[in-house]
């Protein structure tokens, strides 16, 4: 993780950590490095979800763009996989996404996106980083004036260009299949209604009504609580829950009952294979996945390949040996044959193409996969702590031991966020119980470091 850039982007509180000033510096480096070379006017695109901070952080970034003779193109509030699509089909030199996807609205992020719509790679990050870290001068050194000035222009047709993008991604029609979206109040409440509407879903929609203030607060892919009962109020087949910028997507079947994301790449996986789709019969997933999964995988002749959690690395993996899906538990599911990124109304519209070519209820699809139980306790952590825990021997000797007592039923994962100051300990066994006493145990000599 970069000092700068976590796993996916720059994050933190905005105005006060991530600053005005700071999203300026980010959008003169941006410019300066990924549109060097281009041969002409560089074009970076910009979206953003819903939070109210969004603006400010926006005109900033514009501020740093144009300064050095790039041009922005505001694409106004949109997911941020319309961003990583549409910076290709607008030829643009590259695209930034103003989110902080699942946090809570005083969190704000910035996420950048290369030419051909992928998160940039680490040794990119890492120039980026520099020229604003360690030679600030550089940049000014490049500021444009008269009319080499950049300019700034709106885009009206980004939401409907990336609507008909997921719409062209499904074969089959959806009527008789109704759908409970539950759109965090942020980016999906712009153009998911649309989308499955004229896809023939009857749908049902909550939390799509942001005010700035609202994006994530007790809804979305974070908060499944009302989703489950509203889905069961309304008599719905399946319902989908996406984060504050729509790259993520969880479901709900027709029972209330949590499909999450190692549910839905068991459920993608195996559709694909018999379809003679899955490339190389491979499905990519993190060390964070449920061993349920594995065991799935090894009972359905699907191959597994493992990475640290980010969705960057299942996109790394996949593109560096053509596989084409890939996912996180969070419900981060990368479709590489349309997606470049993950895309939670793209997952929702292939979980109900899936219903609808199989009909099969969503429970049913879901019983392919037994979740073992999984604990996790998050530990706050403050800065002068990071990258403290692995050093500490109180805490490695606890570690090995639960993991001794665990065996071949069960494992344990401690790392640290790569978007928010804390220590994530992650436990599965057969016994909740004795999991839950374990996870806590390693926690609190976390919390004493």
């Amino acid at each position: 993780m970069g000092r700068l850039f976590g796993t996916d982007g720059a994050r933190g509180v905005a105005i006060t950590e991530l600053t005005v000033e700071r999203a300026t510096q980010i959008g003169k480096a941006a410019a300066l490095v990924l549109a060097k070379d281009c041969g002409h006017r560089p074009k970076i695109i910009i979206g953003k979800d819903t939070r109210i901070s969004g603006d400010v952080l926006e005109a900033a970034l514009c501020a740093g763009i144009c300064s050095v003779g790039a041009d922005a193109v505001l694409l106004g509030v949109v997911p941020t996989p319309a961003v990583a699509m549409l910076v290709k089909k607008y030829n643009a030199d590259a695209g930034v996404m103003i989110s902080a996807s699942h946090n809570s609205v005083e969190f704000n992020g910035i996420k950048l996106f290369s030419g051909e719509g992928f998160k940039l790679p680490d040794d990119v990050e890492n120039e980026i980083e520099a020229l604003i870290l360690d030679t600030p001068d550089e940049m000014d050194k490049n500021l444009s004036e008269g009319v080499n000035v950049g300019r700034m222009k709106v885009c009206d047709d980004a939401v409907n260009d990336y609507i008909a993008h997921v719409k062209s991604t499904v074969d089959v029609d959806f009527k008789g299949i109704k759908v409970c979206l539950d759109c965090a109040n942020g980016s999906s409440s712009v153009c998911a209604q649309k989308i499955f509407e004229e896809l023939g879903a009857e749908v049902v929609m909550t939390n799509d009504k942001p005010d700035g203030t609202n994006i994530n607060e007790k809804c979305g892919s974070t908060h499944m609580e009302g989703l489950k009962k509203a889905v069961v109020e309304n008599k719905c087949d399946v319902g989908l829950a996406f984060d504050g910028d729509a790259d993520r997507c969880l479901a709900v079947d027709e029972n209330g009952e949590l499909i999450d994301g190692d549910k839905l790449l068991a459920i993608f996986s195996k559709f694909m294979k018999a379809e003679g789709t899955l490339k190389h019969d491979c499905c990519v997933v993190t060390v964070m996945s449920n061993l349920g999964f594995f065991k799935f995988a090894e009972k359905e002749g699907v191959v597994t390949a493992t990475t640290k959690v980010g969705d960057r690395y299942v996109l790394e993996e996949m593109q560096k040996n053509g596989y084409n899906i890939g996912g996180e538990q969070s419900g981060h599911i990368i479709l590489l044959d349309h997606a470049n990124t993950g895309d939670g109304e793209m997952t929702g519209a292939m979980f109900l193409q899936i219903m609808a070519k199989t009909g099969k209820k969503a429970s049913e699809l879901a019983s392919v996969m037994e979740c073992y139980p999984q604990v996790l306790v998050n530990v706050k952590i403050t800065a002068d702590k990071k990258g403290m825990w692995e050093t500490v021997p109180e805490i490695t000797d606890a570690i090995k031991m639960y993991e001794e007592k665990l065996g071949g039923d069960g494992r344990i994962l401690v790392r640290e966020s790569g978007t928010e100051p804390l220590v994530r300990v992650m436990i599965e066994g057969k016994d909740e119980a004795v999991i839950t006493e374990y996870a806590n145990s390693i926690a609190k000599l976390v919390e004493k470091m």
